[in-house]
C-alpha cells in the first residue's frame, strides 16, 4: 500500500525521508506563499524513458512548467487519486495547459515498463507523460527530487510486493527550478488555480 497515513508506514517514512529532510522542511503547502526557500535545491538532470521508447531528459521540457509526481501503476489508492486530480487540473486550465507538462515518474521500474506507463497515464489524460528507466536512473531522479520509495514483500512471488513512496506533487518553473509542492490530495481545481497564479506572476516578471 502507499497510503501515507497507515501506522506501519510511519517507520519507513521517517527512515527513508532522512535523505530528503531539507526538501520536506521547505515544502510549501496549503495557503502559504507560493515560493521555495532560495537555499533549497530540488530537481536536477535526469535521463529516463518515455512510453514511445525515446529518451527523455530534464532539458526535454525546458520552457514549460512541470507538474511532477512519483508513484507506480500498481499503487492501489494514492496514485490513481492524484493522477485523477492532475487530469482534472489540466482540463480546468483550458488553453493554459499547453504551457504545462504533467509527468508521472515510476518508483517501480521492474514492473512499470514504458508500455505499461503509457497505457496507465493515458487512462487519466493523454497529456500526462509516464516515465520509467533503469533502477539506477530511478534512484538518481528520486534522490534529485528528495523523493523516497521502499518496497515491501506481500507474498512469495516476484510480483508480490507493494511500494511505499512519498506523495508530494512538485511544481517546477520553465527553467527547471522548484517553485512549490502540493499534497497528493489537493483538489484539481485548486491545483489549476495555483498554477494559474504562478504562471501569471511569471508573466509579470518577464514584462
Amino acid at each position: 500500500m502507499c497510503t501515507p497515513h497507515a501506522p506501519r508506514r510511519l517507520f519507513f517514512v521517517v527512515l527513508s525521508a532522512l535523505c530528503s529532510l531539507v526538501f520536506v522542511s521547505a515544502l510549501i503547502v496549503g495557503e502559504a506563499p507560493a515560493h521555495a526557500d532560495k537555499h533549497v535545491t530540488v530537481g536536477g538532470p535526469f535521463l529516463l524513458t518515455a512510453p514511445d521508447g525515446r529518451s527523455v531528459t530534464d532539458a526535454t521540457y525546458h520552457g514549460k512548467w512541470l507538474l511532477l509526481f512519483f508513484g507506480y501503476t500498481f499503487c492501489p489508492d494514492v496514485c490513481p487519486t492524484t493522477l485523477n486530480e492532475i487530469a482534472h487540473a489540466l482540463k480546468a486550465l483550458g488553453p493554459d495547459a499547453a504551457r504545462l507538462q504533467a509527468v508521472f515518474i515510476t518508483v517501480d521500474p521492474l514492473r512499470d515498463t514504458p508500455e505499461v506507463m503509457g497505457k496507465y497515464t493515458a487512462a487519466f489524460d493523454p497529456r500526462i507523460v509516464g516515465l520509467t528507466g533503469t533502477p539506477e536512473q530511478i534512484a538518481a531522479v528520486t534522490q534529485a527530487y528528495g523523493a523516497y520509495s521502499a518496497p515491501h514483500k506481500t507474498g512469495p512471488g516476484p510480483d508480490d510486493y507493494v511500494v511505499d513512496h512519498s506523495t508530494y506533487i512538485y511544481i517546477m518553473d520553465p527553467d527547471g527550478k522548484f517553485v512549490r509542492g502540493l499534497d497528493f490530495d489537493t483538489p484539481g481545481d485548486r491545483i489549476a488555480k495555483t498554477l494559474q497564479k504562478l504562471m501569471g506572476r511569471s508573466e509579470k516578471l518577464e514584462m
